[in-house]
Parts: structure tokens; sequence; C-alpha cells
């Protein structure tokens, strides 16, 4: 029977010679071990992941987990920080793939040499007469070149293999420390954090529920349909228990009780949330840091906030002594509120931005508004040109109603930039052009039964040149 996880940390013990590490990097675990490992340890080594890297002379596990902390813990006594960054160990791997290429391409240059010299043998065009007592040693010299002569191309490849490796790895390093790559990278950890915020919301919701039914008719009509209506509240084992009649429905009561607080309790979950707000601020860090938000706070700003930390259905009002108030329906992320249980948090204006500050949130800049979309008459109108630079369209204004201009098909009709950028106008095919419709010439649009606006006073009207 395979033992659990917990069963194998309480009978490991440490391990002399043994060094732990962990690197925010690459998020990985690395152990360095001065002995062979016993068959014993070796295996439980390899059952928690990690594999042996053979230049490196060290085990490595692909990705941080609770486990495989706590089994680093058990038998080295302590993570230490990794001693060598991504980039001396992209670097060092560069070389040892640039020292492979060189021996493949000494040895490919020994090679052809030989099959040149072999070749020594049918420069003057004699033919391999057969039958005669030269034709053995003539054929087995033409093998030994054709082999030499082929194994020499796959040397020259796999030289061109590694040489490509290589620069593959410093290319490597250097994207993830892209400070674009990075950005995405925070990104994808506040996905990985409100995933697991979810699973506790759902749990201490779950709680509430079975708190708040005492009778057992309750309990017996949730039963029913909360498998369905609220996920795992109920589960299907536990339900079928209480229609069997082998558990009563206040013993049903107590038995998920229990087990939402024990999943509240001893989860792993916290362990993920710590480890991902950890990995947060180093990456934030690595980026330049997070300002302090200097702006006005709204409860609109404060929503968006909690809801990227995994807040259940936050609201934010304003008290009245003029601070903002977060309230959500299952208790707040702990981040919040320093690791305690509650689901209501007001502070101060200053103390909002220094939390957001805190837990590495970055208010999103709001972006500027496109300039109105103005309706006026015009002979023509003239935007820049949005291929060429530096290039000036003028197009001709022609007059179309709201529903004649609905007619032009979504691919055809759009909106430009004035000249001035100031503000904007509709444009279309001419819907009226008899040719070709991709031969068809760009119009801008005045909706004879739309609101007028008056003409703005950035508008150049466009001077024709009077015929001479």
């Amino acid at each position: 029977m395979t033992k659990t996880h917990f069963e194998l940390m309480a009978e490991l013990e440490q391990v002399d010679g043994v060094e732990a590490t962990y690197s925010p990097e690459d998020n990985k675990l690395r152990l360095y071990a001065a002995t062979r490992f016993d068959d014993e340890t070796y295996v439980l080594v390899k059952q928690y992941g990690f594999k042996w890297a053979p230049k490196q002379d060290l085990f490595v596990a692909p990705i941080w987990t609770p486990e495989r902390e706590d089994f680093c813990v058990a038998i080295a006594g302590d993570i230490e920080a990794e001693g060598t960054t991504l980039a001396e160990r992209a670097e060092a791997k560069a070389e040892r793939l640039e020292g492979y290429a060189a021996n493949k391409e000494r040895k490919a240059d020994e090679l052809f040499s030989s099959a040149n010299e072999l070749s020594r043998m049918f420069e003057h065009g004699q033919p391999i007469l057969a039958g005669h007592h030269s034709e053995r040693k003539a054929l087995k010299t033409k093998d030994r070149m054709d082999n030499n002569m082929r194994l020499g191309v796959e040397s020259q490849k796999a030289a061109r293999h590694y040489l490509y490796k290589s620069v593959s790895v410093q290319h490597h390093a250097n994207f993830k420390n892209n400070p674009k790559v990075r950005a995405n990278r925070i990104k994808t950890l506040l996905v990985d954090l409100r995933k697991y915020q979810s699973d506790l919301n759902h749990y201490a919701l779950s709680l509430k529920i079975w708190e708040k039914m005492t009778s057992d008719e309750e309990i017996t009509k949730f039963s029913k349909w909360g498998l369905i209506r609220t996920g795992s509240t109920v589960s299907d084992k536990a339900r079928q228990s209480l229609e069997n009649g082998e558990i009563t429905p206040q013993q049903l009561r107590s038995q998920r009780i229990a087990a939402f607080k024990r999943a509240l309790e001893i989860t792993n979950r916290h362990r993920w949330i710590d480890h991902l707000l950890n990995r947060l601020a180093f990456e934030s860090e690595m980026l330049g840091g997070v300002s302090r938000f200097e702006g006005e706070i709204t409860a609109t700003l404060l929503q968006t906030f909690a809801r990227a930390h995994g807040a259940d259905k936050p609201k934010a009002t304003k008290t009245q002594s003029g601070n903002f108030q977060l309230k959500s329906l299952a208790p707040l992320p702990k981040q919040f509120v320093n690791g305690a249980s509650c689901d209501t948090l007001e502070l101060t204006n200053s103390e909002w931005a220094e939390l957001m500050s805190d837990v590495c949130y970055e208010v999103p800049v709001k972006k500027d508004a496109k300039p109105s979309i103005l309706n006026f008459k015009a002979k023509h109108l003239q935007s820049p040109s949005r291929y060429h630079s530096g290039e000036i369209n003028t197009l001709e204004q022609i007059e179309l109603t709201k529903a004649d201009y609905a007619k032009v098909h979504d691919e055809e009709r759009g909106t430009r930039l004035s000249l001035c950028g100031k503000f904007r106008f509709k444009v279309c095919l001419d819907p009226n052009y008899k040719g070709p419709r991709y031969q068809a010439p760009r119009v801008a649009v005045f909706l004879t039964d739309s609101k007028a606006h008056p003409v703005p006073e950035s508008f150049v009207p466009v001077v024709e040149a009077k015929a001479a």
C-alpha cells in the first residue's frame, strides 16, 4: 500500500551532506548531495519529481510545490537561496554546448581529411577491376572513404545543432528577463492566486450554509438539490447515505461542518497563496517595484483591486467618516487583513493606497478616451493615412440617412481621425459606386437624420485650386 505524504515525512530523517536550494527566477527546487543517495532515498527523490542533472551534479524539480518543500526540509534541514542566477546557469550551459560543437567540428575535419587521403587511390581515374586481385582492396577503401564522409557530415550537423542550442539557451534566459514577459508572468500569478482563493471562498460559504441550517427538514431538503446548485457543498455519497437512512440529518450536518472547517484550516491552499504572494513580490521588484498609488480612491477601483486578489463579490461603499469600507460574501483574502478571518475592512484612502502597494497591485492606467465622433456638413474631410506615414487622405463627403448607412457592410464602414486629431468622423466605401466594390473610393459621411454638430474650431476646410 502506498504511503501518504504525511506518513513519508514522519518516517524520513535528515541526510548528512545534502543541501536544498530554491530559485525564484525559475521557481525550481534543487538538491545537492555530497555522496550518493541510498536506494530508498533515491526512490523518494524520484517519487517527488526530482530529476538528475548530470552536468550540474544535482537533482532538480521542475516547479515548487508544498510537498516538495516539505521533502527538501526533511532531508536537508532547511532550504537556502540558490547560489547561481538564471543568467549564470545559461552561460555555463552555453559554454558546455559550444565545447560539444567544437569537438564535433574537429571530429568532422578529421573524418573529411581521412576520406580525402583514401580518395587518392582513385585520383587518376583508375576504375575498380572486377575479378582483379586489387578489387577487394579497392572496394574496402571505397567503403571506408564513403563511411568517413558520412560520419563527417553527421558530425557537422551535430556541431550546428549544439551551436543552435547554445544560442537558444542564452536567448531563453534573456526572454524570461524581458520586462514584457515578466509583466505577463505577473498576470499569470494573479490568475493562480484567484484560483486558490476561490476554493477557500467556496469552503467558507459552504460552512456558512451548513451552520445556518438547524432543522432536519431544512437539511433533508437542501441535500436533494445542494449537489447541483452549490457544487461540492453536499457530496453524492453523503446524500445517498442520508436517503438510505444510514445517517441522520444532524449527523450529516455535523460531518459537513467538520469537513469544511478542516478544509479551511489544514489545506495546502494557504501555502500556495503565500508562495504566490512571495513570487508576486519578487517579480514586481525585478520589474522596478510597485509605486504607491497617488490618484483618487474610488469604490470601483477598490472592487477591481479586491477581485484581482480573489475576493468573493466585493462591494465597496463610502462611510460617513469619508473612508471606504470593503465587504465580501466570503472572508477577505488573508493578505488584506493580516491573516485574520473577516469579511469587512474599512481603511482610510491613504491606508488603501498603502495596502495596494504592499500586495504588489499596480492600478491599471486609464487609457485616453478616443475623440468624439462629430456629424457636420463639409465638402471634404481630411485624415492622416493609416498605411503611409506623412501622407494625408482627403475624403469627399456624401449625405446618407442612418438606415442607408446601416445597410453598408460592417467591414466597409467605420471612423477616421481628423487631421487635427481633435475629433473623428464616419466613413464608408461609396455605396453609389457602380464598379467593383474593391475599387470603390472611401468617403466621409454626413447623417442627415442625426443630430448635426457645430463645425469645430480646429476644422480647416479643404481649399480646392481653381481651374486656370
